[in-house]
């Protein structure tokens, strides 16, 4: 009985306290983990940006062909999983609606969309002149990745995922490292026990352990300032944000920002972001990031080992057409159409069973 007792009190301390106990007791990766985690305020702005209404011009059709049978649009979004799908064309708002409970004002955690959030930081952070240059090496800022190779490993690498990095993408298992990322209470050490297993700028390998270094170089970088507010200063104030938001953090307080997922917002803002990179970082005249880190990030570029769907922290779906996409894991998007002048978001539970870069092509080159 005593022994019965121990084992008790020794799993319930286990499911309290470390990384492998949350990531068992939380089980998998939900749209709902920002209520889980501490985090760092994003305000609204004082004089918020707002789509023209359009939705009721009749400029977006109500059906889809999937897979070969035209079904009612907000059937289709129900029974895949879908949470709020908006499009946007010409700044006006052609399609706005939610589903499974969800509404306007509901928050949905990103997931790997805040790498794309992170790139433009760091693209901030060299126009303010608080990093030098992308072929800065990451040791620069993370001294203590010394004597392991990483002097090899620029930022460029780190951008483009070809760092070489040895890094287990998998937020389903416990043991995988996306998982202890997701789940740790320190980010920095876990940081300092990274690895390399490629050679720096050979092979292109999406894990991220990359995007999280780029949140510590950022950390290291601003000083005292901390990553959630050089983002509030940067992007969202000057673009008009509607609502509140929050970055997910390690831990309370002293906590290092989780910039390789977990900024928690609305439909509606995310699509602002999307807005910035669609004008090439300007928004109404004014220059929020530079032209040329918006061209940067969003070009097929295939050397360091870079792969031609993806740059600089945004996926390329359709490399060669100009469209670019900002993705998380569980079925979030922000499509960019530049020469549609056309934005879509798609939040979700899940993706749904659905190939999401697919559907988002047809709705971008077929419908409104």
């Amino acid at each position: 009985m005593k022994q019965l007792l121990i084992g008790i009190l020794l799993t319930a301390a286990l499911l309290q306290s470390c990384t492998l106990g949350r990531s068992f007791r939380y089980n998998t990766a939900s749209i709902k983990d920002y209520k889980i985690f501490p985090s760092r305020p994003l305000v609204a702005a004082e004089q918020p940006f707002k789509f023209i209404d359009a939705t009721s011009s009749g400029h977006f059709s109500d059906s889809i062909n999937f897979r070969g049978k035209w079904q009612p649009l907000d059937k289709f979004h129900e029974d895949h999983s879908t949470v709020a799908f908006l499009v946007i064309r010409n700044d006006s708002l052609l399609y706005e609606k939610y589903y499974n409970r969800y509404n306007r004002e509901s928050i949905v955690a990103s997931f790997s969309m805040a790498k794309s959030f992170t790139s433009a930081l760091i693209g901030a952070a060299i126009e303010d002149g608080l990093i030098k240059s992308v072929n800065d090496p990451v040791t620069d800022y993370i001294p203590e990745l010394k004597g392991k190779g990483f002097e090899a490993v620029t930022l460029e690498y780190i951008l483009k995922m070809t760092s070489g990095l040895k890094f287990k993408e998998s937020y389903w298992s416990p043991f995988g490292k996306a998982a202890v990322y997701y789940y740790t209470e320190d980010l920095r050490k876990q940081i300092s026990k990274l690895k390399l297993k490629n050679p720096p700028g050979t092979k292109f390998d999406y894990v991220s352990g990359n995007t999280q270094l780029l949140g510590l170089v950022l950390e290291r970088a601003l000083g005292d300032k901390s990553v959630a507010q050089y983002l509030q200063e940067k992007i969202w104030w000057p673009l008009g944000m509607q609502y509140d938001a929050t970055w997910s953090l390690d831990k309370k307080d002293t906590g290092l920002e989780k910039t390789f997922c977990c900024l928690n917002a609305r439909a509606l803002d995310f699509a602002k972001f999307g807005r910035l990179y669609l004008n090439k970082g300007n928004w109404d005249g004014t220059q929020v990031l530079p032209k040329a880190w918006v061209e940067e990030s969003t070009k097929v570029d295939t050397t360091a080992g870079s792969a031609p769907y993806y740059q600089y922290q945004w996926w390329l779906p359709n490399p060669g057409d100009g469209t670019f996409c900002a993705v998380g894991i569980l079925g979030q998007y922000i499509y960019v159409d530049p020469a549609q002048n056309l934005i879509i978001v798609r939040l979700g539970k899940g993706r749904g069973g659905v190939n999401w870069f697919k559907v988002l092509n047809a709705y971008s080159h077929g419908n409104g």
